[in-house]
């Protein structure tokens, strides 16, 4: 009776502890968007004149001090809010990793209430694929760019009206005036791009995935915002040089002043991010790859002179994103500098690949996840993103990508593969993984997966997934339909990986799996399978390799908010030291002795080292502890590189078991000859809760999201995963 009244006093203090710990979350995140929209309040009311004339004198004047000058008020006004958002967001989000499951059931009740929202409303377009949600956030922000221009050339025209000195100082007219001014708003709106430019692609960032984004999903938006913000300074310069050569000032371009703006690093910054934004169009950006990666890495020549153009002042009313990319930017680099450990290959004969790599078992990911490989024997510099194929729990020693030989760089890598002789372990680096925050796909009664060629590679790890809840933990899994369109037979081989290459022998009868394929390039089957031969090929291991790791550890998102809130501190520490004792004896804060461009470099310096030193220390911690972590791969003893007569061989030499594989041929249909009827298959499907998720080329993501944001069915639900928009 007593051990009774134990265990029910032990599960309601743990039910009280479960709703504590949502309810903190939600206060959480509650209290992170109301400063994150007086944020954006700020950026809203700052070209009017109240203020201008009434806000910010009161705001300088209240924050100025001979520590930070001027500037402390606007790193207090812009900076500041996103920062510490960015650190009480990893917070959250390490609490809701380790809420585990019961957060995430809360997550989906809150995705189910949003499903309108989230239905795709423009299909086709420069956009690509655009939900409800993501449309009135870009709506909003347009609204924001137009509003900002239009107050700005409002009060600055009121102005000039009111007050004629400017143009009588150079002899203007009043149209010379008005251009001159219209430029210098033109610059200050472009300003604004330039604040949200770096969010959406910092991958180690706790920003998006505070509102369910993750860094590939909002790659087009980074592109947009380039785009405008490429538009905006480009009318800027052009405008001031007819301005210039209008009112006889040509010399103008010439000038680089100490203590006002300089003219010559604001050309260089031009002229570099001209040189950068040819590239990014897509007729280049995917014909000639190597060009644009080349050249995307003028943004550091173009932020540099733009710098050293509007000042550090300036600079710190769009410091957030700058903070934060370099972060992220100098974390991936000291992951890049170890190499992981390749356990072996598989080459199909469709000229896919399959790479397995060890893994930390303690390290998990979930399903869609992306990782960055560079495999410095085919290519020094770059670097290539891919979906992770394999799941954490299914295989919790083995992370897997799948590729297809497509691009130079695949193409050169399957050769090195193909014609590798040796047992030497091959040396590849990695970035990530990245995962998602969430997970909604496991909340749908059906899931419909549609992919063309190796756009399956992502509904690969939600298969596995779903194959470890099935068998391991014996949990009910949803309809799963897999449709699949491939050019000619070889391609199915594609569907062999759908079971690890690790030999984990799984009962697929418990699968709710059901795979329509289509082969579209041929009429009939061949008669012949011998062209279904998968070769895997096995690596020894080096001493210098190791497992993927976390780059910091398990507590990831924890110690990404010790190092972004220690970095910031000690710059906040250090250039208030530097104002007082240095700067400060020199200018008294009149900001027309000290040079702009000096205090800007020597700033630039002291954010740079202290990012690198608490990203050192950390990621150096965590190195060591995963370093007595990982198993001893030295001592693994692999057989020699074999072809094998069957694709169910593994690199311990063992066949397969055949049960797996005949429940995944029981599943698949295979069809000759044509192309799936999406509208059909769709539109048939009768359960409450059908989410489909698309994935390979754009016309087949396009396709797939007009029918479902259609309204002929109002159980369908489009879920976006796609990296390439």
């Amino acid at each position: 009776m007593n051990s009774n009244r134990a265990a029910s006093t032990s599960s309601s203090r743990s039910s009280m502890n479960d709703i504590d710990k949502a309810m903190i979350l939600k206060l959480m995140k509650i209290f992170l968007a109301l400063v994150f929209a007086g944020w954006i309040f700020v950026w809203t009311i700052r070209p009017t004149n109240t203020y201008r004339n009434t806000w910010s004198p009161k705001l300088y004047a209240d924050t100025n001090s001979t520590y930070f000058g001027n500037l402390g008020t606007t790193i207090l006004i812009y900076a500041f809010p996103v920062m510490l958002i960015a650190v009480l967001g990893c917070i959250y989000l390490h609490l809701h990793e380790k809420n585990g499951d019961k957060k995430n059931q809360g997550s989906n009740r809150f995705s189910s209430s949003l499903a309108a929202w989230k239905r795709p409303v423009l299909v086709r377009g420069p956009l690509g694929v655009v939900s409800g949600i993501e449309l009135i956030f870009t709506l909003m922000f347009l609204a924001l760019l137009v509003w900002c221009f239009t107050i700005y050339l409002k009060v600055s025209f009121a102005n000039l009206n009111g007050h004629h000195h400017s143009a009588q100082r150079h002899s203007e007219k009043v149209w010379q005036a008005k251009l001159d001014s219209a430029a210098l708003r033109l610059g200050l709106v472009g300003n604004i791009c330039c604040a949200f430019l770096f969010f959406p692609v910092t991958r180690c960032s706790s920003l998006l995935p505070l509102v369910g984004l993750t860094s590939e999903s909002s790659i087009k938006y980074h592109i947009w915002l380039g785009h405008i913000a490429m538009v905006l300074f480009t009318a800027h310069g052009v405008l001031y040089f007819i301005f210039w050569a209008s009112t006889n000032q040509l010399d103008e371009m010439l000038k680089w002043s100490k203590t006002h703006i300089a003219n010559v690093p604001g050309e260089l910054s031009l002229l570099a991010g001209l040189a950068l934004w040819a590239t990014t169009f897509p007729s280049i950006r995917r014909n000639m790859f190597e060009l644009f990666f080349y050249t995307h890495h003028l943004y550091i020549a173009f932020f540099f002179f733009y710098m050293l153009h509007v000042g550090i002042g300036f600079i710190c009313s769009i410091l957030p994103g700058i903070f934060l990319f370099m972060v992220d930017r100098y974390l991936r680099f000291l992951q890049s500098r170890t190499k992981v450990h390749l356990v072996s290959a598989r080459l199909l004969p469709s000229e896919g690949i399959e790479l397995n790599f060890s893994k930390n078992p303690g390290f998990s990911y979930n399903p869609l996840s992306t990782i960055f490989i560079n495999v410095p024997s085919v290519s020094r510099l770059q670097w290539h993103p891919f979906t992770i194929s394999s799941s954490s729990n299914l295989e919790p020693e083995r992370l897997s990508v799948i590729m297809k030989k497509e691009g130079s760089w695949t193409q050169k890598l399957y050769r090195t593969l193909s014609e590798h002789a040796t047992l030497d372990g091959l040396d590849v680096s990695v970035e990530g993984p990245y995962s998602p925050i969430s997970e909604n796909f496991f909340r749908y009664e059906s899931l419909v997966m549609i992919s063309g060629g190796s756009g399956i590679t992502p509904f690969i790890s939600i298969i596995r997934e779903f194959i470890h809840r099935s068998n391991s933990l014996n949990i009910p899994t949803p309809n799963l339909l897999l449709i699949c369109a491939f050019k000619n037979s070889m391609d199915l081989t594609m569907l062999d990986l759908l079971l690890p290459a690790s030999g984990i022998v799984s009962d697929l009868s418990l699968l709710n799996l059901k795979i329509e394929a289509y082969v579209t390039r041929e009429k009939e089957a061949p008669i012949s399978d011998e062209q279904t031969v998968i070769r895997t090929i096995c690596f020894k291991p080096k001493p210098s390799h190791m497992p993927i790791s976390p780059v910091l550890g398990p507590n990831s998102w924890l110690c990404l908010a010790i190092i972004i809130s220690t970095s910031f501190v000690a710059f906040l520490i250090l250039i208030g030291i530097l104002q007082r004792f240095y700067i400060y004896p020199i200018d008294k804060n009149t900001g027309n002795i000290y040079s702009k461009s000096s205090m800007s470099v020597l700033y630039l310096l002291v954010m740079c080292t202290c990012i690198l030193v608490a990203c050192s220390v950390v990621f150096l911690k965590n190195k060591r502890e995963n370093m007595k972590g990982a198993k001893q791969i030295n001592s693994l003893d692999l057989p020699t590189p074999m072809t094998s007569p069957s694709s169910w061989y593994h690199c311990t030499g063992k066949e397969v078991e055949s049960l797996p594989q005949e429940s995944l041929v029981k599943a698949t249909n295979v069809h000759y000859g044509r192309r799936p009827d999406l509208k059909m298959i769709l539109l048939a499907i009768d359960d409450e809760k059908v989410g489909v998720m698309a994935s390979g080329p754009t016309g087949l993501r396009h396709q797939t999201a007009a029918i479902c944001s259609s309204g002929l069915a109002d159980n369908i639900h489009y879920e976006s995963i796609s990296f390439n928009w």
